[in-house]
């Protein structure tokens, strides 16, 4: 008799980044992009953005993937697994951009530049 069959290495660390991501999202920051349509058509756009980039690399085998260690299914030629962490890549940057951004980091007002001297004549 055999014992539970285990995830994969990189599919559970997808899964693993893509719940963390979750959690960072709606429980931790409070950012709640992931509830924002605007959100989720840049998403769209950095999606298809991935699948090309994926498509290309894993294509051309400059990237390979161990087969033990993914569970099979490719999209673009990649392992479903790279689309959870591209998601958690992305989405984790744009959480920090949000939540920095309302706490005024980076809103600071840069001083104006000085007044041009008026030219002599």
């Amino acid at each position: 008799m055999t014992g539970p069959r285990r995830l994969p290495v990189y599919t559970a660390a997808s899964a693993a980044a893509v719940a963390a991501t979750v959690a960072l999202d709606l429980g931790v920051l409070r950012t709640r992009l992931l509830a924002s349509r605007s959100y989720w058509t840049a998403y769209g756009i950095v999606f298809g953005f991935q699948l090309l980039t994926n498509g290309v690399l894993t294509g051309r085998h400059i990237v390979r993937y161990n087969p033990d260690v993914i569970l099979g299914p490719r999209i673009a030629k990649a392992p479903i697994e790279d689309l959870g962490f591209g998601f958690a890549l992305v989405t984790q940057t744009m959480c920090a951009w949000e939540w920095l951004g309302r706490r005024g980091r980076g809103r600071e007002r840069a001083a104006p530049p000085p007044a041009a001297a008026a030219p002599r004549r």
